[in-house]
């Protein structure tokens, strides 16, 4: 982890990484983890940002949600063990459609990068589906959710500067990046969606595992810190949601990318935690609430 305020990985590799491996995505724009274009990209589309991670006071924290797709979409594979066993086949939409006249039974990914996202009346867009597929019929299937982090203000001097070095020596003196993190959008955006995709997947007959979320373990931790503590489940239901955590292995050598470790495997009921959100276990009381009106006119 770097000790200033730093990008840590540029396109799937350390963001000093010189080598023709790294820096030939740059070049390209490309994506390691989903194999497509990056969507990092600034306001007028003329820069690709590739930046998959950053530093935090916590560690270094992933910042694109196509970082935990590395190896080959791992998260989702293991998402798929955990509801269904691993010993039902697993494919991506397009392994699907050509193996799918010899496999009785499968698990086929639906999602932005696997056929198409399923999407539910006018605002409602699932980021995957698992659907169990079998003898040519849907027999069941759960959704995921797939979230980072969103930064506040920029790393653009920082980024120039890793584009622009020739030789390591300069990385000591590359300008520190400029960039926040959108912590506030745990409870504003992250946690409310959660909720009401959650309840939609558990009215579905055809859903027994409920939903499942993919996240950084740092960002988890956020949401543990507004919720609390929720009674947890041993297995998968209907109306559970199972929380999977990532982090980012240690540093590696030039050409090299870090490697995706899964950290915890948590479930609970839905319920238990939209009420634990709702009722604000851990939100201030009153009296601090008045003391901060007070601060604010100068009354203190």
């Amino acid at each position: 982890m770097s000790k200033k305020r730093d990008v840590v990985e540029i396109f799937g590799y350390s963001s000093s990484d010189l080598t023709i491996t790294a820096r030939s995505l740059w070049g390209l724009g490309a994506c390691p983890f989903t194999y497509k274009g990056c969507i990092k990209i600034n306001h007028n589309n003329s820069i690709t940002y590739g930046t998959c991670s950053v530093t935090s006071a916590y560690g270094d924290i992933i910042i694109c949600p196509n970082r935990l797709y590395a190896d080959n979409y791992e998260s989702i594979r293991n998402v798929a063990h955990d509801a269904f066993g691993s010993a039902i086949p697993f494919y991506m939409f397009d392994e699907y459609i050509k193996n799918r006249m010899t496999v009785n039974e499968c698990v086929v990914a639906l999602g932005k990068n696997s056929g198409k996202e399923v999407q539910v009346g006018q605002s409602l867009s699932m980021d995957w589906i698992l659907a169990k597929v079998k003898n040519g019929e849907l027999e069941e299937y759960i959704g995921i959710e797939v979230q980072s982090i969103d930064i506040t203000g920029n790393y653009r001097e920082a980024w120039h500067g890793y584009k622009n070095i020739t030789d390591l020596t300069q990385v000591a003196n590359n300008p520190s990046s400029q960039h926040g993190l959108n912590w506030a959008n745990v409870h504003k955006r992250l946690i409310p969606q959660l909720i009401r995709k959650g309840r939609v997947y558990s009215k579905s007959d055809l859903v027994n595992h409920g939903l499942y979320f993919v996240v950084p373990e740092i960002v988890y931790k956020k949401f543990e810190d507004l919720i609390g503590e929720i009674p947890t489940l041993q297995k998968p239901q209907k109306n559970s949601i199972t929380v999977c955590t990532y982090e980012l292995g240690g540093n590696v050598a030039q050409g090299q990318m870090r490697t995706l470790n899964q950290v915890r495997t948590i479930r609970f009921l839905l319920e238990d935690f939209a009420n634990s959100f709702i009722s604000g276990q851990n939100l201030p009381d009153g009296l601090e609430l008045d003391n901060a009106v007070k601060n604010a006119i100068g009354l203190s």
